[in-house]
């Protein structure tokens, strides 16, 4: 579903990615490991389109992603793609309702379909008793599945997350492990993930090990 080919990135003279090559099928999750400064949310941010590479190939779904621009890029990112990250990124003048219901307002589909989305999401993710609560009255690991909440709002093929434990106590952080198995089952979702927590990575399909900007194994 998700295919790159020889991933170049490079910030003045550091070279962070030197040629990269992943392919990630339809309902897997993914996690990539490493050391700091190995290259992997590079990689991730790359792949996201939320950074350019140098050089190579990206497709999703056959559809080459690598060249596209502008508005046209925002537009297949809002539509195709999901997020979640170490920080739960919540806009604090709005509810979890709202901030659910954020990504598809843009998209411009119907505000009582992507409410009713919303609802069936927090619901699934055990937070239908918050969804009139702003982030500062969630709990960490609360904020948490509201931002995956968002990530899923429009349906995405793949998420994206970046350390997206990295932030919580190891309660919670197991919760979410177990929630992107229930995703990946109930949704046949896919999710590509940086992490450094050992857990995570062993409850995942395939563990892609990166070092000095190259995967160097599984």
């Amino acid at each position: 579903m998700l295919t790159c080919r020889n991933i170049h990135k490079s910030y003045g003279d550091l070279q962070v990615l030197k040629g990269v090559d992943l392919e990630i099928t339809k309902g897997e999750i993914v996690s990539i490991a490493g050391s700091s400064g190995a290259g992997k949310s590079t990689l991730l941010h790359i792949l996201g389109t939320l950074d350019t590479a140098d050089g190579g190939e990206i497709s999703l779904n056959n559809k080459r992603i690598d060249t596209l621009r502008g508005r046209q890029l925002a537009k297949f990112r809002n539509t195709h793609i999901g997020f979640v990250f170490q920080f739960h990124h919540l806009l604090p003048e709005f509810n979890a309702l709202e901030n659910v219901c954020i990504p598809g307002w843009i998209a411009g589909r119907k505000k009582k379909e992507v409410s009713d989305r919303a609802v069936q999401l927090l619901k699934t993710l055990n937070l239908g008793h918050r969804l009139d609560n702003k982030p500062q009255q969630l709990s960490g690991g609360e904020q948490q599945r509201v931002a995956v909440a968002r990530a899923l709002i429009n349906n995405p093929e793949i998420v994206f997350a970046d350390e997206p434990t990295g932030n919580l106590d190891s309660t919670n952080a197991r919760e979410l492990h177990e929630l992107f198995l229930h995703l990946r089952t109930q949704f046949n979702q896919t999710f590509l993930i940086v992490t450094h927590n050992e857990e995570l990575a062993q409850i995942s399909d395939r563990v892609i090990h990166m070092k000095d900007g190259k995967i160097v194994g599984e």
